[in-house]
């Protein structure tokens, strides 16, 4: 196919995510990508600021990556998980038992992060069903938060925000408290909970689980919220008996600063959901992590056992790519590297906070955000940013960023002085 024929092809008959198939917006062909930099059709070079939604955290076609790939597929590139297992898969368990904290013990793998979140909540029901209280079915979340595209992950995504309002109605009803409004870098007001333990307090009888992003909040808002507020619900989950969620698919392998967004906590959620940057960006798996008293409670009551079984579930390329990108991560000096990130984003997008169309500039570990005042015009900025040579996707009035940590400073600064001028350029307009 030439240039032409591949984008007429892809524009009569591929269905994009979250696109128009009556107004399309541009499209751009990838021939390469490697390191920081994805090589499009027509040799034009973008630096990444996106990670390929949050995932390639070491950058493009790592040779220690492609290797553990290559190897894997020369032996098992799949095998059914039902009633057989393998090395990449038990060795990848062991890995993220050991990373994360207690009482995070037992692994089920998935496919993606919204299979993940879905399993979640599907652990949180048949836990209390299990324990002879089937009432505790409904679960609490607060506004401002994301978890995927699939059903049960649309319910409890911001009903405005989280990009699902047109399904209200068919979708399950569930709770939600208001945003925590105290920044990570606020002082920390007490109060800030009041929403939540009001919500906890009244519905507990009910509610089987309590499902947040920990500290940042993606999708829904790229909010960075205080510590204390997540430490709170986890005191009020445990008074109230209901199991804590964190999905941290996007926050997990370090992207917030700590290895885990829990952490700026110090807290242990009863269910921990992983995915993105859980191989690399280079394929699609999941993990859901829980207790012993979960997984035991689940197995003593009726049927017996979790209903849930992906075809893909522990697939061993994805697995062995997980064992390659976890190990690179840890021998790596990735806190200097997100340290560093953190300061460049800083000094880079500081420049926008004094442009009339910026409502809010904030920055955390690898990620950027810069708040419009109004939404952004896709069709209008993404070709901009392609003009300056680098990729970014905006959405909503979000215009935001989380590199590969492999990011040279050089880069960085191109990435954040185009993100400035495009921007800028916007308010003129």
């Amino acid at each position: 196919m030439t240039q032409d024929d591949l984008l007429a092809f892809d524009r009569q008959h591929i269905w994009h995510p979250y696109s128009s198939i009556s107004k399309p917006l541009p499209i751009y062909p990838v021939e390469s990508a490697s390191g920081v930099r994805i090589r499009l059709s027509n040799g034009r070079e973008l630096i990444d600021g996106m990670a390929s939604w949050w995932s390639v955290i070491h950058g493009y076609n790592h040779p220690v990556l492609t290797a553990a790939l290559q190897e894997q597929a020369a032996k098992l590139p799949h095998v059914m998980f039902g009633g057989l297992t393998h090395e990449p898969a038990v060795t990848l368990a062991r890995h993220l038992v050991e990373l994360t904290s207690d009482p995070l013990e037992l692994v089920f793998f998935a496919d993606s992060g919204s299979v993940a979140v879905e399993v979640a909540m599907k652990m949180a029901i048949q836990y209390f069903h299990a324990a002879g209280r089937p009432s505790k079915k409904r679960f609490l979340t607060i506004r401002s938060g994301y978890h995927g595209d699939v059903f049960h992950c649309m319910s409890v995504s911001d009903p405005v925000s989280g990009m699902h309002q047109i399904f209200k109605g068919v979708l399950p009803e569930y709770l939600f408290a208001d945003r925590p409004e105290c920044s990570f870098y606020d002082e920390w007001d007490r109060n800030d909970p009041g929403s939540f333990e009001k919500c906890i307090a009244e519905h507990h009888d009910s509610l089987c689980g309590v499902i947040l992003e920990p500290i940042v909040q993606g999708a829904g808002g790229m909010r960075f919220y205080h510590p204390e507020y997540l430490r709170r619900v986890r005191e009020l989950c445990d008074h109230y008996d209901v199991l804590l969620i964190a999905d941290e698919i996007a926050t997990g392998f370090g992207r917030s600063g700590k290895l885990f967004a829990c952490e700026h906590a110090m807290i242990a959620p009863d269910i921990l959901c992983l995915g993105k940057a859980l191989t690399g960006g280079y394929m699609t798996l999941a993990a859901v992590l829980t207790s012993r008293n979960v997984g035991e409670m689940i197995s003593s009551g009726d049927p017996g056992v979790f209903m849930h079984g992906p075809t893909f579930m522990a697939n061993p390329l994805a697995c062995a790519v997980a064992n390659a990108s976890i190990q690179l991560l840890l021998e790596s000096d990735w806190q200097q590297k997100i340290s560093n990130l953190e300061k460049g984003l800083q000094l880079g997008l500081a420049p926008c906070t004094d442009l009339k169309n910026v409502a809010d500039v904030r920055v955390l570990g690898g990620i950027g955000v810069v708040e419009m005042r109004e939404p952004v015009d896709m069709g209008h900025i993404q070709p901009a940013f392609v003009e300056k040579g680098v990729w970014v996707r905006p959405f909503g009035r979000l215009v935001y960023v989380m590199p590969p940590y492999c990011i040279e400073q050089e880069d960085l600064a191109v990435l954040t002085a185009a993100i400035c001028e495009v921007v800028e350029e916007e308010q003129r307009r």
